[in-house]
């Protein structure tokens, strides 16, 4: 995701609105445009949580306690230093979420907006928001230079995740579209990137129906047997 010249300033303006204020429970991207947001976010006593990498492990998020710190807010908002020293968790351990906090490439003012182009920021939403912990108040935000903010459309899909408020360092956008999955679209998943996710995996595997146990008595066998 690409850096831009005046993070620092998007971070400072986002903490101004009173839904940052309100909020004690941040997750965040772990890339470095998003890395004032998410020291910014520690140095007020704000608990953050990262997805792990590709979200390759059984536990795929990174839960950063500003109570627990062993390094500087700054420090430990950087992607691989909290790697270090962060606790992973599993999506059941984690609280409710106040504040998504997404980077994006491009963003159109109704909220649309391209990634990396992997998906894993709308898998993380949709395990998320299956797990109860989107609800109605969470409020997402992509901070980006203005340059990134389009007014060409941009083409959406069921499973995309659309932001509320686009952030720049000069400006405050309120989005009108706003488009939220309620869960892991599976259509749009291919077997490779569901063995690829453990969180997936695991919940593939508890959606399959369980085979019935055979029962002998209920089978067209002699009553004797049965008896």
């Amino acid at each position: 995701m690409p850096h831009f010249k005046g993070a620092e300033q998007a971070a400072a303006r986002l903490t101004t609105l009173p839904a940052w204020q309100r909020a004690s429970v941040v997750k965040s991207v772990p890339d470095k445009a998003q890395l004032p947001v998410r020291a910014r976010a520690l140095e007020e006593g704000k608990t953050v949580c990262m997805a792990v990498p590709k979200l390759a492990t059984p536990k795929p998020f990174y839960l950063l306690d500003p109570a627990n710190l062993t390094v500087p807010p700054i420090e430990a908002a950087a992607g691989r230093i909290a790697a270090a020293i962060a606790p992973t968790v599993e999506v059941d351990a984690l609280r409710p979420l106040d504040l998504i906090i997404l980077g994006s490439v491009a963003v159109h003012r109704d909220g649309a907006r391209i990634g990396k182009g992997a998906g894993y920021s709308d898998i993380e939403f949709a395990l998320l928001t299956e797990a109860g912990l989107v609800t109605p108040e969470t409020l997402v935000v992509t901070t980006v230079h203005a340059l990134q903010v389009t007014d060409t459309p941009i083409p959406t899909t069921a499973h995309d995740v659309g932001v509320d408020l686009i952030v720049t360092p000069d400006e405050t956008i309120t989005c009108p579209n706003l488009h939220r999955p309620s869960g892991v679209d599976w259509s749009a998943l291919t077997a490779e990137k569901i063995a690829a996710i453990p969180a997936l995996s695991a919940r593939q595997g508890a959606r399959r129906p369980q085979r019935e146990a055979f029962d002998p008595c209920a089978a067209p066998t002699p009553e004797s047997l049965c008896s």
